[in-house]
């Protein structure tokens, strides 16, 4: 049996690259996303987190989400990511739709604590 006294929490840090990808219609951003590139010792390969998805309401409808969101599969391609990951809050069932159209599947269960 270990004692956890005895053993102490080291730490490595590694740099995460941010992308974000967007539209402009003139002068105002009308869709972004970001792509934050990931790994971890698990695999050789990073990942992708792609978050805050945001297309501007009178934007909507026009294919806009899926041009973004499919951009950011594209560059995570190029940058040789083994999965994306994409979290929604519930009850956005149109967002969560236009995920699994693209291609997602609902895989485990997000926790979050707000700092």
């Amino acid at each position: 049996m270990y004692s956890l006294s005895a053993m102490n929490i080291q730490k490595t840090e590694s740099d995460t690259k941010r992308i974000k990808l967007f539209i402009k219609d003139s002068k105002k951003e009308v869709a972004r996303a970001f792509l934050y590139i990931l790994s971890n010792d698990l695999h050789e390969e990073p990942f992708g987190y792609m978050e805050d998805v945001f297309v501007a309401e009178s934007h909507r409808g026009q294919g806009l989400g899926t041009k973004i969101v499919e951009t950011v599969i594209k560059e995570a391609k190029i940058l040789k990511c083994y999965k994306i990951i994409a979290c929604s809050r519930n009850g956005r069932e149109k967002v969560h739709n236009l995920y699994k159209k693209i291609g997602f599947a609902e895989h485990g269960k997000e926790f979050r604590i707000n700092l």
